[in-house]
């Protein structure tokens, strides 16, 4: 099982094409359950989750996303948001403007290895208009988006990307 799983994190990659073909009910509710499951800073949980299934929904949030028209083709986008000041209350100044980043960005990531499990694919989208994204949900002030997350079924089986080398990118102290 354990092997299981790395597979399934090394081999993720992000898919930018996606097969005309809705995702099943069952698998929605488990990748929302993913991030509900999220690790979260002094488990305050300080997030909020779209699963944008309207396709013109998804076309304005590719708008907002500089014209990344591959958003709007995915069966679903997710939209990954944090409330500031909930991780304010835990955390002050820190908990507003780091924690609650961090633990939209652990959600973010049970989401995409969740979707990698399923046969699923997707991509993390952190190029978007943050004001225009916020007026297409119409989202309540202290929500602030994050991440856009399409998902969907890829065109075409993906391996893993490069990766630069464990000693480029890791000291060990021991």
């Amino acid at each position: 099982m354990a092997i299981e799983l790395l597979e399934v994190i090394y081999n993720r990659s992000s898919c930018r094409n996606f097969l005309d073909k809705p995702i099943e009910e069952w698998m929605l509710e488990n990748l929302l359950e993913s991030m509900r499951r999220a690790p979260s800073a002094g488990n305050i949980q300080p997030w909020h989750f779209f699963a944008i299934l309207n396709q013109k929904i998804k076309n304005k949030l590719a708008n907002a996303a500089y014209g990344q028209g591959f958003i709007a083709k995915a069966p679903v986008v997710f939209v990954v948001c944090v409330n500031p000041i909930r991780s304010s209350l835990g955390y002050g100044k820190r908990g507003r403007s780091l924690y609650c980043i961090q633990d939209a960005a652990a959600a973010t990531e049970n989401l995409l290895i969740a979707a990698e499990a399923m046969g699923l694919a997707g991509c993390w989208v952190g190029a978007f208009n943050e004001e225009k994204a916020a007026k297409v949900l119409n989202l309540i002030p202290y929500l602030r988006p994050v991440a856009i997350v399409p998902i969907g079924y890829p065109v075409k089986k993906r391996g893993p990307t490069h990766k630069n080398s464990i000693e480029e990118v890791t000291t060990i102290i021991r």
